[in-house]
């Protein structure tokens, strides 16, 4: 089985991590990129303006 070449992590808030609204982005598992968190600037609606997201894990699944 070959191996995956992205991961699935979730993007919160910088300036307020506890907020509702969350992204989902891909990041790569190999090269300098998967090594570093990633930063995205996305619109945040509930504070209706653009804001800094940062990685955070995913939480824990429950079968």
């Amino acid at each position: 089985m070959a191996k995956k070449t992205h991961i699935k992590v979730r993007m919160v808030p910088e300036a307020n991590p506890d907020s509702a609204f969350i992204y989902y982005a891909k990041k790569p598992t190999k090269g300098e990129k998967a090594k570093n968190k990633l930063k995205l600037r996305k619109y945040n609606p509930n504070t209706k303006k653009h804001e800094i997201f940062v990685e955070k894990k995913l939480p824990p699944h429950s079968k």
